[in-house]
């Protein structure tokens, strides 16, 4: 592993071992021990008891942040006819159809959400290997395969996060940038953690998350109590 830097060793000698905070005071001191020279994104990284073998234990959905990310996106629309104005009027930064597709093909894939009405995804389906990997791929679990273009985009760029479980249960999710008053940021995670929480597979045994943390983009993390 690779040893950690100076700024990075500083800012953990903040924490206690061993303590689990609470959030209003985890935000706190992830905030005062940020050195990033940017605006950093603060992220939680969950630890959840799934088996993601089992279809039914694989979380995955989207959720439009109250006080947004913080980040400007950039979104894509695949649609036709009065869906593509639809979107170009609700905010959507390129909008297409097969031109669109050959346009990513050939390797363009400066955008952060991509989004496409249900009559696409057969063309947009070929850009699977494309997409999938970089969690660009439209999903209607995600709400971003829909004919509600106006909808969509207006979430995306409003700040609308998306969340999914790694094979080892893991989910990572933004709650905003170092930028935001804590209460901002405290607001955010009160409505993802009661998303995360809600979606608790009936078939789950036992306890449910089992670690839960908060940390600043190059910021050590910080153990979060669990109510």
């Amino acid at each position: 592993m690779a040893k950690k830097g100076k700024n990075y060793q500083d800012a953990l000698k903040q924490v206690e071992e061993g303590k689990n905070y609470s959030i209003t005071d985890a935000i706190a001191l992830a905030k005062k021990m940020d050195f990033a020279k940017f605006d950093a994104t603060i992220e939680l990284a969950y630890n959840l008891n799934l088996d993601t073998k089992q279809a039914d234990q694989q979380l995955r959905g989207a959720v439009v942040l109250p006080n947004g990310t913080g980040k400007d996106q950039t979104v894509v629309v695949f649609a036709k006819g009065d869906k593509a104005k639809a979107a170009l009027a609700a905010g959507a930064d390129v909008v297409g159809d097969d031109d669109l597709v050959e346009r990513i093909s050939g390797g363009w894939l400066d955008f952060d959400v991509a989004i496409a009405t249900p009559d696409m995804m057969a063309q947009v389906g070929r850009l699977g290997r494309v997409l999938g990997p970089k969690g660009l791929m439209p999903n209607p679990k995600t709400g971003t395969v829909t004919m509600d273009v106006e909808k969509a985009v207006s979430e995306s760029k409003a700040g609308k996060v998306t969340y999914r479980t790694d094979r080892d249960g893991n989910v990572h999710v933004p709650i905003g940038k170092v930028s935001f008053d804590d209460a901002a940021l405290i607001g955010n995670f009160d409505v993802i953690n009661d998303v995360i929480v809600k979606a608790r597979p009936s078939s789950v045994k036992g306890g449910y998350i089992k670690h839960l943390s908060v940390a600043t983009t190059f910021g050590p993390s910080l153990n979060l109590a669990q109510n």
